[in-house]
């Protein structure tokens, strides 16, 4: 398939294509209603039949530290020319044997996307790229505790360079610090809501399906009840934004957190993981808008086993109490490549491809909730 269609690898729109413009004038407002259907159809595409998202966003110096720390001994030192080469043969590796039955989508850090031009690896597969849309953050003048993710002002070209490139959904991270005193701040809530509604926005406009990425910190004291709170603060808020920039939330995924007491609080020992997925199930249920056609969560901090018992966990509970909820999927990084990175490193890429293997169809099976079957 061409890179320059607006088609969605693996899946067919062609019937919503045929929306007539008299519905889509008041259906669809801000889009044509091609460019609807493309965004809904990628959106499904991405979350469909227990499938999720490979995030493979990090930055350059990101994925230099997690290959040096995947080593048994100290690397030996490498020139910048080899240490771009090695990012890009051990993405390659593993982009060229993506298990297509549990992985439908790749985020692509720019370099990846853009200068590795390894887009057409993944479509070749049936395999939908994406790409990073965020950039570095900075501290909340209010508040210079609490980050504030920055991007906006060149986004829009950047992400139409992307969607040239391949790339037809994107993703924004906004970190969230939480305690059980002050964080975080209204004004750290309403800045963060805002940058992801904008950015959501802008990347339709590209033609792209936004993944907005609400990322709670759990690293301090909050307690569970806390954190349910500021869970559901934060979605309500960001998709009341979203409504008023007309972003389509059905051409639209979420990446939050799971609900969870933090690290320093002293339950965090004794919640269990059903706890923390029915918490966490129960939040979506009450934030999330039911257009909203799928839930990739993140699992950034978490141990590779907690965050698939917890996406089990959360889709057993929604199963349970029957809650209304789209499917409940993954976009995990470190919790699908880090078994295979170590074998890399060594220089086994059999190993890693099959490592890799073995963990997708994992977060696979806790995606519908079938982990303990």
């Amino acid at each position: 398939m061409s890179l320059n269609a607006t088609a969605t690898p693996g899946y067919s729109f062609a019937a919503s294509t045929a929306v007539q413009s008299r519905e889509s004038s008041h259906l669809y407002p801000y889009h044509d209603a091609a460019t609807a259907a493309a965004l809904i159809a990628t959106a499904h595409a991405l979350v469909t039949h227990g499938k999720g998202i490979y995030a493979t966003d990090e930055t350059v110096d990101g994925i230099h530290a997690r290959l040096t720390a995947a080593a048994a001994s100290a690397p030996p030192a490498y020139s910048d020319a080899q240490n771009r080469d090695r990012r890009r043969r051990w993405r390659e590796c593993l982009y060229e044997s993506l298990p297509t039955d549990t992985i439908s989508g790749v985020i692509l850090y720019h370099e990846s996307l853009i200068d590795f031009q390894l887009a057409p690896v993944l479509v070749a597969r049936g395999i939908i790229p994406g790409v990073r849309a965020d950039t570095d953050a900075h501290p909340l003048p209010i508040s210079p505790l609490e980050p504030a993710t920055q991007g906006l002002d060149d986004l829009l070209p950047r992400l139409q360079a992307a969607h040239a490139a391949g790339a037809r959904f994107t993703k924004w991270r906004a970190p969230i610090l939480c305690n059980a005193a002050s964080l975080p701040s209204p004004a750290a809530l309403e800045a963060q809501a805002e940058s992801l509604a904008r950015f959501a926005a802008i990347s339709q406009q590209a033609g792209l399906v936004p993944i907005v990425e609400p990322d709670v910190d759990f690293a301090e004291d909050a307690d569970l009840a806390r954190s349910v709170a500021v869970h559901t603060d934060i979605i309500a808020q960001i998709y009341a934004r979203c409504a008023k920039y007309g972003v389509l939330l059905e051409g639209t995924l979420i990446k939050p957190s799971f609900v969870q007491p933090g690290l320093k609080h002293p339950s965090r020992a004794t919640t269990s993981v059903d706890d923390i997925g029915r918490a966490t199930a129960i939040v979506l249920a009450r934030a999330v808008p039911v257009a909203v056609p799928g839930v990739v969560f993140l699992s950034g901090g978490l141990s590779d086993a907690d965050a698939i018992a917890y996406l089990d966990a959360t889709n057993r509970a929604a199963q349970a109490l029957a809650l209304r909820l789209p499917p409940l999927s993954f976009s995990f990084g470190r919790g699908l490549q880090g078994d295979a990175m170590v074998k890399w490193v060594a220089g086994d890429e059999k190993g890693a491809k099959d490592a890799f293997e073995k963990r997708a169809a994992l977060c696979s099976k806790a995606a519908k909730g079938e982990l303990t079957k």
